[in-house]
């Protein structure tokens, strides 16, 4: 009865053992954590299908490139491949003077740049040079200032005689030897065409009286200048022993003539074309 009992009690045991062990391996309980999975996310049908769709477009455009080189390489080949060799040897030689065609525009063109840049360096002298003609036939004609490195004439009344016309035409002359390229007597401008003439009441230069002191201005070398005046026999000496008058002339360094005259037109003279 005992035995009978205990071997009950065990095959209880066992059956309660074996059930426990079949709910372990579940993993709904025992020592093991429970390991959720994950719950699948579902998939957006729009988002795949656009996705397959540019997969395939890729695939496609690939595919066609691909033909399409290949054709235009059959092509090439086999235009190539059908000439026979006096077209080869033509179309070579006509590569050859379409090149040759090209290298002559090249230097053509490189030619009529270099024509653009010397005219434009001829034009910019021949600008300069009409701008120094104009300046320096302004100068000379006494239609604008000047100014430079000359002397400082003065020349009192004569204590003895006055001074006449003459003498004083002299003195200009002495002065453009010496190198004067610029004169004024008081008031007046000195050009190539200057008169002094005698009056009643003393001298008159190109129509403007001159009254004494005279005063001359000269622009040029300053020592050219002087010698030609207090040289021994010269002009200067005979204003001196002549007529009793004082000479005096001063060098500087910076002579400004501001006489002009008025542009006047020639009467017969013309520019030559």
């Amino acid at each position: 009865m005992v035995a009978h009992k205990s071997s009950r009690d065990v095959l209880s045991q066992l059956h309660e053992q074996h059930a426990q062990d079949k709910k372990n391996d579940r993993m709904e309980t025992g020592s093991f954590p429970v390991v959720r999975k994950k719950p699948k996310r579902p998939v957006k049908d729009g988002s795949a299908r656009m996705r397959l769709m540019t997969s395939v477009l890729i695939l496609i455009m690939c595919a066609l490139l691909g033909y399409g080189y290949m054709i235009q390489i059959n092509n090439a080949d086999a235009t190539y491949e059908t000439l026979s060799e006096d077209e080869l040897t033509r179309l070579i030689s006509e590569t050859g003077t379409q090149v040759q065609n090209l290298e002559q525009r090249k230097s053509e063109l490189t030619n009529q740049l270099e024509s653009l840049k010397a005219a434009a360096n001829k034009t910019q002298e021949a600008e300069r040079i009409a701008k120094q003609n104009e300046e320096t036939n302004g100068i000379l004609a006494g239609r604008l200032p000047a100014t430079g490195k000359g002397v400082s004439i003065s020349i009192s009344q004569g204590s003895k005689t006055k001074i006449d016309a003459a003498t004083m035409y002299k003195l200009i002359e002495e002065l453009r030897n010496a190198g004067a390229e610029v004169m004024a007597i008081n008031s007046v401008r000195v050009v190539t065409k200057t008169y002094v003439s005698d009056t009643d009441d003393g001298l008159e230069c190109d129509g403007v009286a001159l009254n004494a002191p005279y005063r001359i201005l000269a622009i040029g070398d300053p020592q050219n200048l002087q010698n030609a005046v207090n040289i021994a026999g010269g002009v200067g000496s005979s204003l001196k022993v002549k007529y009793g008058a004082t000479v005096s002339v001063t060098s500087s360094d910076s002579i400004t003539i501001s006489q002009i005259r008025k542009s006047t037109d020639n009467t017969y003279a013309r520019a030559v074309e």
